[in-house]
């Protein structure tokens, strides 16, 4: 079971569902697996928990 993960800021579903769709067409055909052996886990967090530079991004984006 391969699995795949990916932490982010907020994403839209749209977008979520296109992550999904080719971090899993990419790694089956470099690897070898079929498709229906990939998880793909999103992991969101909020600008407010995700620092950089010493400062909050929701800081940053003001």
């Amino acid at each position: 079971m391969p699995v795949i993960t990916l932490e982010a800021a907020k994403l839209t579903k749209e977008q979520k569902a296109q992550l999904v769709k080719e971090f899993t067409e990419s790694a089956s055909k470099i690897i070898g697996s079929p498709k229906s052996a990939f998880y793909v886990f999103l992991k969101e967090s909020e600008l407010d928990n995700i620092g950089v530079g010493g400062e909050l991004l929701s800081e940053r984006k003001k």
